[in-house]
């Protein structure tokens, strides 16, 4: 588990292709691995990794071809800054909110403004995640825990302030850019809670029909 706190940002150094797969090197830069051991989970983009090798400030981690096709990582490039946070502690501060690592789906990026002395991004997320996405609930972009400050339809706007934008990825993110996105954990087991025994059924599009049928989704 994660808190969507970036603690640093590292840069993407070597890609080895493996049948399909691959395994990834990182620089770690200014990430605290003094206490990393192998089998460690470290959250990069926010894609939970486990490190299979360590090198000083360098860590390597295999990406499988499930991961490599459902995040940005199936499109990074050596070089590549990435947001960088290690598995939170009992006694980690949770300063945003429980993350799994786990990547419910890629967002786009399509504007980025000025506001006031922050920036506004605006994500179109995938329709099937429309329903998990609140007004003042959270969301992980690329690792980074953020408030969703307005939801229209599955677009919806954030409010970055400065700090963040240095801190983090997205001072490079631009519009057009692919993102990672995790949902709020608490909404997607609730919403999987609230089938029942019904969640046994299978078939394309039993999960929404079930849902709809319980007034529970969006029509």
């Amino acid at each position: 588990m994660f808190t969507g706190i970036i603690q640093a940002i590292g840069t993407l150094r070597q890609i080895d292709v493996r049948g399909g797969d691959c395994r990834i090197t990182i620089d770690t830069g200014t990430l605290p691995m003094a206490d990393t051991t192998l089998g460690d989970s470290i959250a990069v983009n926010g894609v939970c990794l486990t490190a299979v090798a360590l090198d000083g400030p360098r860590f390597s981690a295999d990406v499988s071809r499930e991961t490599l096709s459902r995040t940005t990582l199936g499109q990074a490039a050596i070089g590549d800054p990435v947001n960088l946070e290690l598995a939170l502690l009992p006694t980690t501060r949770l300063g945003g909110h429980l993350v799994s690592g786990h990547v419910d789906g890629l967002g786009t990026v399509t504007e980025r403004r000025d506001d006031g002395r922050s920036w506004r991004f605006t994500i179109e997320a995938p329709p099937s995640l429309a329903r998990y996405i609140a007004e003042k609930g959270s969301m992980t972009i690329n690792g980074i825990s953020l408030t969703v400050n307005t939801v229209d339809g599955s677009s919806f706007d954030v409010n970055i302030v400065p700090h963040t934008l240095m801190a983090t990825t997205l001072g490079s993110t631009h519009k057009g850019d692919k993102v990672n996105l995790e949902v709020d954990l608490i909404a997607r087991y609730l919403e999987r809670l609230l089938l029942g025994n019904r969640a046994s059924e299978t078939g394309s599009g039993v999960t929404m029909q079930l849902l709809n049928d319980s007034g529970f989704a969006p029509t």
